[in-house]
């Protein structure tokens, strides 16, 4: 059955009591709310985010640079979305898109801000000379792939789970309209790794890191309730896979922890021990 006809006005104003759950935190303008001075600790990576798929991309990619040995050492701290704290001007400062991840680099001469997940993780990736193909085929391939996962995660994320989860009513059109497009995208992986046993090729980079954050919280029903069945993800078997492959690392199982609330999480990372009481 087709929706209700609205008619779009004029001119769009902002009324606030349409945005649903996340009618507190969502404006139409950019800018800090308040001032908030951001902590700081005694690491040389200062990572503030939230566990979401997008922040998970980040403290994976820093378990996996420690695991292999490599002076990343890092504070994770907590931005609790729901609260507005990325509208503090501290954060702001960092990211003036008021979106997590965001990672303040102390390990040189200057301070560097980086913000956006595939940023932070290509900043990483470049520092430290690891998790991407120093050949010119192999960087493209890796960076093609990278900025596929980018461009998609709006759809899954702002898109299909927004209204198949949170949006005050459930619609048909936007509903069919993402899901269309969020199985369209699993597909374009699917196929691929078909091919491949990575998405850039033969090894794991950061484009597996940036997909398993949104693939691999679906692949392990985190995902927007029932998501999983809805998409029926299982029948993607070289997604699901890539992503058992992918899960079984031990970074990777220490990483998605971090920045997140409840039992067996950690809310802010300082030193290994903090993820280790919780394994």
């Amino acid at each position: 059955m087709a929706d209700a006809a609205y008619t779009p006005p004029a001119v769009w104003t902002w009324d606030k009591a349409n945005g649903g759950r996340f009618a507190n935190i969502n404006r139409p303008i950019s800018g800090a709310t308040h001032d908030a001075e951001l902590p700081r600790g005694e690491h040389p990576f200062q990572l503030h985010s939230m566990g979401t798929p997008n922040g998970q991309k980040v403290t994976i990619m820093f378990e996996e640079l420690l695991a292999a040995g490599y002076p990343a050492e890092y504070d994770a701290w907590m931005i609790e979305i729901g609260k507005g704290d990325q509208f503090g001007s501290g954060f702001v400062g960092i990211n003036p898109n008021s979106k997590i991840p965001a990672l303040l680099d102390l390990s040189g001469e200057r301070p560097i801000r980086v913000f956006e997940s595939g940023a932070i993780l290509l900043h990483l990736a470049e520092k430290f000379g690891t998790l991407i193909p120093t050949d010119p085929e192999g960087r493209a391939e890796c960076l093609s792939w990278l900025m596929w996962q980018m461009s998609t995660a709006p759809l899954i994320g702002g898109g299909f789970g927004h209204f198949y989860a949170y949006a005050p009513e459930k619609f048909e059109y936007p509903i069919d309209r993402y899901t269309m497009e969020t199985k369209r995208i699993i597909d374009v992986a699917d196929r691929r790794l078909a091919e491949t046993r990575f998405l850039a090729g033969d090894e794991y980079t950061i484009a597996d890191i940036a997909a398993y954050g949104w693939l691999g919280v679906i692949a392990r029903r985190e995902a927007y309730g029932t998501a999983y069945e809805f998409l029926d993800f299982g029948s993607y078997t070289n997604v699901v896979r890539w992503a058992d492959e992918i899960f079984a690392r031990t970074p990777v199982k220490r990483g998605i922890k971090v920045n997140r609330l409840g039992d067996g999480l950690v809310r802010d990372r300082h030193q290994a021990s903090d993820i280790d009481a919780v394994m």
